[in-house]
């Protein structure tokens, strides 16, 4: 049993980024967004001008072959994505971007490539791990597991509210037919698809304020720690 991981995994939209990195403030503990390792990829595949309609191993080795990926402290003492040399900051969290990151995310060689990554990151001892394999693949082990979700409509609102992260125009509407097939692809792709760890806590958010959310997972890892 690894007691290093606190693994939030769950779908799009579904607050996971938020309640990881508040978690990670509470507990005064490194925050680690695995998303944002695949939205890095993806940006930097679109700035070498690869196009990103069917992304493959083949297409994407150049990349991964040139890339260097690592999360470091930066100025204000936080984990941020160092992206050969510099951090990209919000220049990963695009529409662009938004879009062919679940392709992307997709390919084997990807994956494979940020897993020893990931795992890697035990290393930095008790931290917070967010993404939608982390307690099915990245680790399993771990013993503190939660799979956030909320419904549909609430996700959709919740994306819509995010500066940057939908196109011009979006509305709830067509943001939750969005998210529904960002879904279907994380759930139906054959490389660690997004599903809930067995042993992981169905927390569902869509009438829970933040501190609901958080108050109620850190109760649950403190009774998981005394048994």
């Amino acid at each position: 049993m690894l007691d290093d991981v606190i693994a939030v995994d769950g779908p799009a939209a579904s607050g996971k980024s938020t309640i990881a990195e508040k978690l990670s403030e509470r507990l005064g503990i490194p925050y680690i967004n695995t998303g944002n390792m695949y939205r890095a990829i993806t940006w930097r595949a679109l700035e070498s001008g690869i196009d990103l309609a069917n992304p493959t191993d083949e297409l994407l080795a150049p990349v991964l072959e040139s890339l260097s990926l690592e999360y470091v402290k930066n100025s204000d003492g936080l984990y941020e994505i160092l992206l050969d040399g510099e951090f990209p900051g919000s220049r990963i969290r695009t529409p662009e971007v938004a879009s062919f990151v679940s392709p992307v995310a997709a390919v084997s060689s990807v994956r494979s490539w940020l897993k020893d990554k990931q795992r890697d990151m035990a290393s930095l001892g008790l931290i917070v791990m967010e993404g939608r394999d982390i307690g099915t693949v990245i680790f399993p082990e771990a013993k503190h597991k939660f799979f956030l979700t909320a419904s549909p409509r609430v996700r959709a609102e919740r994306r819509l509210a995010q500066a940057g992260e939908t196109f011009g125009g979006a509305t709830v509407e067509s943001v939750a037919n969005e998210i529904a097939e960002r879904d279907r692809k994380d759930m139906s792709r054959e490389v660690a698809p997004l599903k809930q760890a067995d042993d992981a806590v169905l927390v569902d958010s869509s009438y829970m304020t933040i501190d609901e959310v958080l108050d109620f997972i850190i109760s649950k890892i403190k009774s998981d720690n005394e048994n």
